[in-house]
């Protein structure tokens, strides 16, 4: 008669153990996006000095900047996107569908770094603040703005 109970409970923890697994969520891929370099970014020192420089990609559209890094698998080490918005105001972004761990860099009318997200991580829903005015975000590999101590203060210019 002991056997049974002994039997019936493995059992139970068996289905138990079965059924409690968490459901895996599963990432299916989009293609991967090529993207065209068609202008530079040059970071500058708050004496105006060029600090360090990155080809980028321009997003000055809607669809565009809707579009951002997302599914862009690969971005060359001194590379990024350059965000242009046609007024100038509090931004916010975020990471969704987006592989890549990056640097966002809000900039204001006047090209001065006005805020800096450091290594963002891949696929995040969570919203990345200006926290002040911003009319243009460049988007870098994450640690970028470290190994090159950028610094919010400093400005850029657009070389087209």
């Amino acid at each position: 008669m002991t056997r049974f109970p002994i039997l019936t409970l493995i059992a139970l923890f068996i289905f138990a153990a079965c059924n409690s697994e968490e459901p895996t969520e599963e990432r299916t891929e989009a293609p991967s996006r090529t993207l065209e370099y068609t202008a530079s970014v040059e970071f500058l020192s708050t004496e105006s000095d060029p600090v360090s420089e990155v080809e980028v990609a321009v997003a000055d559209d809607d669809q565009s900047r809707s579009e951002g890094l997302m599914n862009v698998h690969d971005l060359p080490r001194d590379a990024g996107m350059l965000f242009i918005f046609e007024d100038e105001e509090p931004r916010s972004f975020w990471m969704a569908n987006t592989p890549l761990s990056l640097d966002i860099i809000y900039i204001n009318s006047d090209f001065e770094i006005v805020r800096i997200h450091r290594n963002t991580p891949a696929y995040s829903n969570d919203n990345f603040l200006s926290e002040e005015p911003a009319m243009y975000v460049v988007e870098v590999n994450a640690g970028y703005t470290m190994r090159h101590d950028i610094v919010e203060g400093m400005s850029i210019r657009i070389i087209e």
